[in-house]
């Protein structure tokens, strides 16, 4: 086991307290704060805290004793997934993540493009798969997979205006998966002329609708804040199709390929596949490419999702089919100190969220204060891990997944 020294990602819509407060540091941090990553990303990697070995050099250095021969073998001597904490403070692009199948074409196409890789325009950096799953620290509000269109229609009817009227009969007509794509796509490629008349209207429905107090405030109010943050934008209109969710702690949602999502506020563990591929659809100033989006997203539809996990033992694990990663959590409450045994046999990171905690295992033993992260390679498979007892406490532990995947990987 190794503690590890993890990259904070400055992007513009994190928090200036969440992870400072998390990792000890002075609040407000100087810059927004957006995620902190644990893993092996050739973009920013964890390092081992004693020895300062990248944790992508560990690997490749003795990728058996690390992974263990079959996922060494399967993922050819590489980590594949990449775990996070996510501090949203500010809405996240709509987008998408292709499967593995839609990965490797589109990588091969730009790459005989001769687009470089780390060209803004390039929508597959890697050829691989980007499923993810997001489990909530704080109350997390995102929108996530279409809506049953009758409730979309029903939303729609809500603040109908003469404007919004074709668009809401085009749906109505045909409320389906079919509908869906007929009217997200009409909306994705609206002229900017039609949407700078369009979205007034839809603002001033949404007002008189917050006002009455109507049965979809909520989503009128995500309406009205995403206008005045991306004005003129497209994903807009599209978020009115999505799943509004708000998350409590402990409840999580998965995001196979092909789902449309936008995290907007709040505090989160993420884990999701080591892979850099996102499709954009807007609410945001970086590249969104509509063609492809359009070929990767599903427009199956109904309400999204939400799990608290499976209990084994105090073991509650968020089970996907994804074959990159696989999330647990053990939450302690105050003045519990009972000893909780782990077993794997796969390599893992473990991260404390709260409280502090005792790992111990075969290679020793390790204090794992709130915001730490260790390593813990395949070789080291029995841990133990007990809580100091002076309050709560919770450790997240990801792994690379055991069963095999419904969709497709590389």
């Amino acid at each position: 086991m190794e503690l590890l020294r993890n990259a904070v990602r400055p992007y513009a819509w994190g928090s200036r307290t969440t992870i400072a407060e998390l990792l000890g540091k002075p609040v407000p941090a100087p810059h927004p704060e957006a995620e902190l990553w644990m893993g092996a990303h050739p973009g920013d990697p964890s390092h081992l805290a004693r020895t300062d070995v990248s944790l992508i050099g560990c690997i490749e250095a003795d990728p058996e004793r690390q992974l263990g021969a079959e996922n060494a073998a399967r993922w050819g001597n590489r980590l594949p997934f990449l775990l996070k904490i996510l501090a949203v403070d500010e809405p996240l692009s709509l987008q998408a993540h292709p499967s593995a199948a839609q990965a490797a074409d589109g990588y091969a196409r730009e790459e005989k493009l001769g687009i470089a890789r780390d060209a803004s325009e390039r929508n597959y950096p890697d050829p691989t798969a980007k499923p993810e799953l997001v489990c909530a620290l704080t109350e997390f509000h995102a929108l996530a997979g279409f809506r049953d269109p009758h409730r979309t229609v029903a939303l729609l009817d809500a603040v109908r205006t003469p404007s919004l009227s074709p668009y809401i009969d085009l749906l109505s007509d045909q409320a389906d998966s079919d509908g869906l794509r007929a009217l997200f796509t009409t909306w994705i490629t609206l002229p900017q002329t039609s949407l700078e008349s369009l979205l007034p209207d839809l603002f001033e429905a949404c007002v008189r609708h917050m006002k009455e107090h109507g049965e979809f405030t909520l989503e009128c109010q995500t309406v009205l804040e995403l206008g005045e943050r991306y004005p003129g934008d497209a994903g807009v209109l599209a978020a009115l199709l999505l799943n509004r969710l708000v998350l409590g702690p402990g409840e999580a949602i998965y995001l196979p390929a092909g789902n449309l999502h936008a995290y907007l506020h709040g505090t989160g563990v993420e884990i999701l596949a080591n892979s850099d591929n996102i499709l954009r659809g807007g609410l945001t100033p970086k590249h969104v490419d509509v063609p492809e989006l359009l070929r990767v997203l599903d427009f199956r539809c109904g309400d999204m999702p939400v799990t608290t996990g499976d209990h084994d033992g105090e073991l509650r694990t968020y089970r996907t089919d994804a074959a990159e990663f696989e999330l647990s959590r053990i939450e302690w409450p105050d003045d519990d100190r009972a000893e909780v045994a782990m077993s794997s046999g796969r390599p893992q990171i473990v991260v404390c969220t709260e409280g502090a905690v005792t790992v111990r295992g075969d290679s020793g033993e390790v204090a794992l204060a709130r915001g730490h992260s260790i390593w813990v390679p395949a070789a080291d498979p029995e841990l133990k891990v007990r809580p100091d007892g002076t309050g709560r406490a919770q450790i997240f532990i990801a792994t690379v997944g055991v069963e095999s995947p419904a969709h497709d990987t590389l």
